[in-house]
């Protein structure tokens, strides 16, 4: 391949990431006024300003795009997981960023919905970045998650997480008498933490 062709290569690549990335930007605009899991592929190609159609060049289907938007919210996740706990065992301190993140997001919980049944690469992307966000949050309990018990452990405060920001955002956990603080307290003294 010539040199010319490889620059060529490298722009339409960088071309197409940048256009995936609008794509992903008009999404979440879109979700943010409305609900992820009634999100349209024609409402997001006419936020974004592309024809309905030119979006399947980039997601297969609507349930890929919301894996994407999931993934990002991952990454978002384990990033604010490892900068608030900086490795220090801080899990209450990683817990509130979590309850932040996921309090004004709902991509998560519409993903559920739109895992696939068979393998795909979206749900690949998804699975490792969800992996990543378990680790950070292994890492800012301070407890490796080692053994069984300590990955269920894991994957139970991660739940707990994902089901207090749910009634974070739509006002029940107040109504019940409780702040994030109080439940995040909770949490670190039924996992020892």
């Amino acid at each position: 391949m010539s040199a010319s062709a490889t620059r060529r290569e490298v722009r339409r690549e960088h071309s197409r990431a940048a256009n995936r990335a609008s794509i992903l930007d008009a999404a979440r605009r879109v979700a943010a006024r409305g609900d992820a899991r009634t999100l349209s592929l024609r409402a997001v190609a006419a936020e974004a300003g592309y024809a309905p159609a030119a979006l399947y060049g980039y997601f297969r289907n609507k349930d890929e795009l919301l894996l994407a938007l999931a993934a990002e919210d991952l990454s978002a996740l384990t990033r604010a997981l490892r900068a608030s706990s900086a490795g220090n065992g801080r899990l209450a301190e990683a817990a509130m960023a979590a309850l932040t993140l996921l309090e004004h997001t709902e991509t998560l919980a519409a993903a559920v919905s739109a895992l696939p049944a068979q393998a795909s690469e979206a749900e690949r992307i998804f699975n490792g970045r969800l992996i990543a966000a378990l680790t950070a949050l292994s890492e800012a309990s301070g407890k490796p998650a080692t053994s069984r018990e300590t990955q269920a452990d894991i994957v139970l405060m991660a739940a707990s997480l994902a089901g207090l920001a749910l009634l974070l955002r739509s006002g029940r956990l107040q109504a019940l008498g409780f702040s994030a603080a109080d439940m995040i307290g909770a949490l670190s003294r039924r996992f020892g933490i």
